[in-house]
């Protein structure tokens, strides 16, 4: 186990899925953040199924940086009940989690 996260979420808007991943990023509550390409989303919501065209957002974090981000991530976002899962990451390049560390450490 390390202590670097990915947190995801989505949104229907492309625009602003840049915006809350540049945020973040500026911000140092993450190293980087990766935005997918619009896909199909089919949810219950209100006792409806609904149909969107969302874009998925994963930051790379630290668990230090987590509930600052989360924090962020929803004063921000438009959703009454944003998607936010976060997934542990139990491996990889040494480089790279070191790199995940000091981005997200406020200078």
């Amino acid at each position: 186990m390390t202590d670097i996260v990915i947190a995801q979420t989505t949104i229907d808007d492309e625009d602003q899925a840049k915006a809350l991943a540049r945020g973040a990023v500026e911000g140092k509550l993450a190293a980087g953040a990766h935005i997918d390409a619009p896909f199909t989303a089919v949810y219950w919501w209100k006792s409806e199924i609904e149909t969107a065209r969302e874009w998925r957002i994963s930051y790379m974090t630290t668990m230090g940086q987590l509930p600052e981000l989360e924090a962020w991530v929803s004063e921000r976002h438009s959703y009454e009940v944003p998607q936010w899962v976060t997934l542990p990451v139990t491996g990889g390049s040494s480089a790279y989690l070191a790199w995940v560390v000091e981005e997200t450490t406020k200078r």
